[in-house]
C-alpha cells in the first residue's frame, strides 16, 4: 500500500508533465505547418470549395462597391470623360478583380513569406520541443516517504498536476483558435471591398489581420524558444528541505514558467498589434 500511495504520487506528477511535453509537440507541428497540409487536406480542400462559391458573391460585391465608389468620387458624368479619371476608374477596378480572383494565392503567398521568417527563427535558435522530466532528486525523495509523511504529498501534486494539465490545454486551445484563423474561405467578400475608395478599407482591415495571424506564430514560437531555455535549466531542488516542500517549490516555480508561456502565447495577437500596427 505505501509503495503504490508513493508511485501514485510520482506518476501523477509525470503523467501531467507528460500532457505538456505532448501540447508543446503538437505546437511545434502546428507553427510549422501548412493549412493544406493540415490533417491531409481534407480541410482546404473543404475551404477551397467554399472560397470558390463565395466568389461570385464577391465579383457581383465587386461591382456594386465600384458603382457606389463612382457615384460618391463623381459629381456629373462629364468626370468620367476625362482620360485620366477614366483610366484611374479602370485601373482600380482591374486591380480589385484581380485580387477577389487570385486574393487565396495572395493570401498563402504572405503566409509562406512569415513562415519562412517562423523557420529562420526556429533553425537560428536551435529549437526544439525539449520533453520535461521529474527530477530524480525528487522522485527519490518521494520514494523515501512514509505513509502519513506522503498525505499532504498528495494534496500538492493533485493540485500540481491539475494545474498543469488545464494550462496545457489552454495552450493548445490558444495556438488552435490562431490555427483556424489561417483558413480565409470568406476572403472573396471583404476583398471586393477594395473597388470602392470609400470601402477599400474593409478590404486593407482584412489583409490587416490576416498578416497579423500569420505573424502570431513569429510571436509564439519566440516564446517556446525562451520556455526552452528555462526547461534546459530546470526549476532547482532544494535538497536540503522536508520532502513537501521541495516538491511544492518545484512545482510552484514550474506552474510560474509555463504561466509565463501560456499568458506570451494568449497575448500574442496583442503584442503583434501594438509592435507591428496592424
Amino acid at each position: 500500500m505505501e509503495v503504490l500511495d508513493v508511485n501514485w504520487i510520482v506518476g501523477n506528477l509525470q503523467n501531467a508533465l507528460d500532457t505538456w511535453n505532448g501540447k508543446l509537440s503538437e505546437i511545434y507541428m502546428l507553427v510549422t505547418q501548412s493549412p493544406a497540409d493540415f490533417k491531409g487536406g481534407a480541410i482546404w480542400n473543404i475551404i477551397l470549395n467554399i472560397n470558390g462559391a463565395l466568389q461570385a458573391i464577391g465579383l457581383a460585391l465587386l461591382v456594386l462597391f465600384f458603382v457606389v465608389g463612382v457615384a460618391r468620387t463623381c459629381t456629373n458624368f462629364s468626370e468620367l470623360k476625362r482620360p485620366e479619371q477614366a483610366l484611374k476608374l479602370f485601373l482600380r477596378f482591374a486591380i480589385a478583380k484581380g485580387i477577389v480572383t487570385y486574393g487565396l494565392e495572395l493570401m498563402l503567398a504572405v503566409f509562406k513569406i512569415i513562415q519562412g521568417i517562423v523557420t529562420t527563427i526556429m533553425a537560428k535558435s536551435s529549437f526544439q520541443a525539449s520533453a520535461m522530466t521529474l527530477p530524480q532528486s525528487i522522485i527519490d525523495a518521494i520514494n523515501k516517504c512514509g505513509f502519513f509523511e506522503s498525505i499532504p504529498l498528495w494534496a500538492v501534486t493533485l493540485l500540481g498536476g491539475l494545474f498543469v494539465t488545464v494550462l496545457s490545454f489552454i495552450l493548445i486551445l490558444t495556438v488552435y483558435g490562431r490555427f483556424f484563423k489561417l483558413y480565409t474561405a470568406i476572403a472573396p467578400i471583404p476583398l471586393s471591398s477594395f473597388a470602392g475608395e470609400g470601402t477599400q478599407n474593409i478590404g486593407k482591415s482584412f489583409l490587416k489581420s490576416y498578416i497579423a495571424v500569420c505573424l502570431e506564430g513569429a510571436i509564439i514560437v519566440l516564446a517556446c524558444v525562451i520556455f526552452s531555455a528555462f526547461v534546459t535549466t530546470s526549476p532547482s531542488v532544494d535538497t536540503g528541505a522536508a520532502t513537501v516542500t521541495m516538491v511544492w517549490k518545484y512545482v510552484g516555480e514550474l506552474i510560474f514558467n509555463m504561466l509565463v508561456l501560456v499568458g506570451t502565447i494568449r497575448m500574442s495577437d496583442r503584442i503583434v498589434r501594438e509592435m507591428m500596427g496592424l
